[in-house]
């Protein structure tokens, strides 16, 4: 399946590559040149069309669990000063999401959303330090019926220029249910109590709405 949020960029890339194409061929270039402009253009394509696919997912929900919000790799384990919301120390875990991972994001937690705020910004690479803060975000709270206030943030990378979010104050967040979609290279930060159990590692690869990364 395709997600919404691709169908005008793939239809859009599938008229320009076509155009590009017929121009080419219209100067009457070697066949050679055709033949590898047509399998480079096939092959972009393919890669806008799975950049945006959407797969079905299983979401094991259990209130004392913390799901990954995204597909990707953990990149950090912290202890931070969370600066925007808390402004208190909370466990943060950061997940990468290279161009080639679903870039769906899904509530990590169930509850009531009780802050939404986008913040624009810079496009630093999305592993470096101040992308947090300082590049294009959202940053999303959702509290849970029974173990408090879990905050997580949508973070524009270097590629990623936009960054889309569903929800609204006073939603329902249902654990796995979708709450956004970052288009290209981008990365997710949870903030976590500092009682809750991290039960990822550095480096884990991760599916969003099925791996569990942290428990209450």
């Amino acid at each position: 399946m395709i997600h919404r949020e691709g169908y005008k960029l793939i239809a859009g890339f599938f008229v320009l590559l076509a155009l590009i194409n017929a121009v080419v061929l219209y100067f009457g270039p070697p066949m050679w040149l055709l033949y590898a402009l047509l399998i480079l253009s096939v092959g972009f394509w393919i890669l806008i069309i799975q950049f945006f696919r959407n797969p079905k997912r299983s979401t094991p929900i259990n209130v004392n669990q913390v799901i990954a919000p995204a597909d990707g790799k953990v990149v950090v384990i912290e202890e931070v000063e969370e600066p925007e919301y808390f402004k208190d120390k909370r466990k943060q875990v950061s997940i990468f999401m290279s161009p080639l991972n679903v870039h769906i994001n899904r509530f990590p937690v169930g509850g009531t959303v009780s802050y939404v705020k986008y913040h624009p910004g810079l496009y630093l690479v999305a592993w470096h330090p101040k992308s947090s803060t300082e590049n294009e975000h959202t940053t999303v709270v959702v509290k849970t019926d029974n173990h408090g206030e879990v905050l997580f943030r949508q973070i524009a990378g270097a590629v990623a220029r936009r960054i889309v979010y569903y929800c609204k104050n006073g939603d329902k967040a249902v654990q796995g249910g979708e709450m956004g979609f970052i288009k290209f290279g981008s990365r997710v930060d949870i903030f976590l109590p500092l009682s809750a159990k991290v039960t990822s590692n550095l480096n884990d690869v991760v599916r969003g709405g099925e791996t569990v990364i942290a428990e209450f």
